[in-house]
């Protein structure tokens, strides 16, 4: 899996990289057939000061996105990678019930 992590309107210290490479790399026990997982973690100037947390993970045939904007950068990748969690479990789960309908039709031929 490749992961890509980028800062907008900000410089990420290395302990907070570190921490987004770990959380995604965890993902992979969820379904291992993730191609990329692109972070974007972005620093967004109001009242709040917003720190959001955008993740794009890419697996074969889909694309899934996740956007969490919170008052902590850590907050805001834990969020996001629990909701792509989710979406990869279902994901999964989908083509795991596709493969068994080919298989099952593929022994009633024979």
């Amino acid at each position: 899996m490749n992961i890509y992590i980028t800062a907008r309107h900000f410089k990420a210290h290395e302990t907070l990289r570190a921490y987004a490479f770990d959380s995604l790399n965890k993902m992979e026990k969820y379904y291992d057939g993730i191609l990329s997982a692109d972070l974007i973690l972005s620093f967004e100037k109001s009242r709040n000061s917003i720190k959001a947390a955008e993740l794009v993970v890419k697996v074969q045939g889909s694309v899934l996105k996740a956007l969490e904007k919170t008052d902590d950068y850590i907050k805001s990748i834990d969020a996001a990678v629990i909701k792509v969690e989710r979406q990869l479990e279902k994901y999964k789960s989908k083509h795991e019930q596709k493969d068994k309908k080919v298989i099952r039709k593929t022994r009633e031929k024979i």
